[in-house]
């Protein structure tokens, strides 16, 4: 096809293509303009806001689909009468914004306040009605926000069963939650795919602050990713670094640099360490184990030479296959450099094939084995 076309060219002769291309072109880029002319609301161009941002320049807030209507200008007095005037009985916690109270709304509504001290700020205002918009079932709401009496305040939704920390971490303490093996699986699925819709949106939504402490679960063990673009909001309104600590943080890509911008990959590296933690039920805290593949992979070798990699609360809830494939995924998410690592979309497929499998094994050959893979077999 393209022998004969060219022959044809040639016939024709170079000037009569040079013209049809010429006039080509100008008909296509007057039916591309006369199209944009035409459009409507859904593209945004016949909305008046988007002239005045083009005449403005870019914008501190990134476009979403569809209007910014989804945040809440909550008054002070209704959150103070929430939380019972913050309350140190209805204080749940200490996050990257600050303190956390659970209050209750004059509707009925649970949520969970998160306050700070701070003066108003237009960055806030905009960057909080930027983060609302952003909805799944799988990262919690951020309903609103307030900024009043010297304080800066965000309202999320209130999750009944809170951080994964406080069900996972092996206390020592018989209450603690027993999560079998495919429970532990669906959290994970539940939380990857908060972090691939954030990585989908355009321009994409960077985490920069996942952690285990920010997985939160529902009544029914849905998990929920939290705190979405709030290490970004205090970057913006110049206040992070009185919320950032200089402990060690195991989270925290290796890669990174202290003032360098963060990536999905980083995303993907911290949620390798929730694995870790997931399938060890034990805070990570380690410093030097996890800088490079070597490190890593002599770590898990040793820990799984020594039995206890894996979380005792586990036995018998899991296959050997399972438990391998998962401890493979995690060292591909923590895998060193960062561009090797896998995108999130891949990650939720390698989950879901792995439950899918333990379901299938489970259910034909009874419960999980007792035994835990040697680090020889592992890595074959």
């Amino acid at each position: 096809m393209g022998s004969s076309f060219a022959a044809i060219c040639g016939v024709v002769g170079g000037g009569l293509t040079v013209l049809g291309l010429a006039i080509f072109l100008v008909w296509f880029f007057m039916l591309r303009c006369r199209k944009l002319s035409n459009k409507d609301s859904e593209t945004g161009s016949s909305d008046p806001s988007a002239v005045v941002e083009l005449k403005r320049g870019p914008t501190a807030v990134p476009p979403l689909p569809g209007p910014y209507n989804k945040a809440r200008e909550f008054r002070i007095e209704e959150l103070e009468q929430a939380s019972r005037q913050f309350n140190e009985n209805n204080l749940i916690g200490f996050g990257t914004f600050g303190l956390v109270f659970k209050g209750l709304l004059n509707d009925g509504t649970v949520v969970a306040i998160k306050r700070r001290s701070g003066h108003p700020r237009q960055e806030f205002t905009e960057e909080v009605a930027y983060l609302s918009a952003i909805q799944h079932r799988n990262l919690v709401k951020l309903l609103g926000s307030c900024q009043e009496k010297g304080s800066q305040i965000l309202v999320f939704e209130y999750l009944p069963n809170g951080s994964m920390c406080s069900h996972l971490y092996d206390t020592g303490k018989d209450s603690i939650t027993k999560l079998e093996f495919k429970q532990r699986l669906s959290i994970a699925i539940g939380a990857a795919k908060g972090l691939r819709h954030l990585h989908s949106l355009q321009p994409p939504v960077v985490h920069s602050n996942f952690k285990t402490a920010n997985v939160l679960v529902d009544e029914n063990f849905i998990a929920k990713v939290a705190d979405a673009g709030v290490l970004k909001l205090l970057e913006k309104i110049e206040d992070a670094g009185s919320s950032s600590s200089s402990s060690f943080n195991a989270f925290r890509d290796p890669e990174l640099g202290l003032h360098e911008a963060f990536h999905d990959t980083n995303d993907i590296y911290s949620f390798g360490i929730f694995l870790l933690e997931l399938i060890s039920g034990k805070e990570a805290t380690e410093k030097e184990a996890f800088l490079s593949n070597d490190s890593i992979l002599k770590w898990v070798q040793e820990h799984l030479s020594l039995n206890d990699l894996v979380d005792y609360r586990l036995i018998g809830s899991f296959t050997a296959e399972g438990m391998r494939d998962l401890v493979r995924l995690m060292l591909k998410c923590m895998s060193f450099p960062g561009r090797e690592r896998p995108r999130m979309g891949n990650v939720v497929l390698e989950l879901d094939q792995i439950l899918d499998k333990e379901m299938t094994r489970t259910t034909v050959m009874g419960e999980g084995m007792a035994t835990v893979t040697l680090g020889s077999q592992l890595f074959t």
